[in-house]
């Protein structure tokens, strides 16, 4: 059974810091692309930031330069890191695994609120 355990949400002050953590477990995950969506209210989901297996990174232009993703292989974790937060980052953020293309895993998702 494949599983992602988030973590780190929670609520910040625009211009604060959050890092975002996914642990993944019952696959492989050394050779999966990653990746970190995020979805507000009444807006659709969309792709905030993607890592390959050979650590080739995207990210939405909206977070080009505040955040980071990473990935510890030894940890079977990614991270987010997400800096200058502003109350637009507030939504519930969901990590997601690719194995191969038409095997997609998600997480539970975790919430990120933003006060101004």
């Amino acid at each position: 059974q494949v599983q992602l355990v988030e973590s780190g949400g929670g609520l910040v002050q625009a211009g604060g810091s959050l890092r975002l953590s996914c642990a993944a477990s019952g696959i492989t995950f050394r050779i999966s692309t990653m990746g970190w969506y995020r979805q507000a209210p009444g807006k659709q989901r969309e792709l905030v930031a993607r890592i390959t297996s050979s650590g080739n990174t995207n990210y939405a232009d909206s977070v080009k330069g505040r955040f980071t993703i990473s990935r510890d292989n030894a940890k079977n974790t990614v991270y987010l890191q997400m800096n200058s937060l502003k109350p637009e980052d507030t939504a519930v953020y969901y990590c997601a695994l690719r194995a191969f293309p038409g095997a997609d895993y998600w997480g539970q998702g975790t919430q990120v609120t933003v006060s101004s």
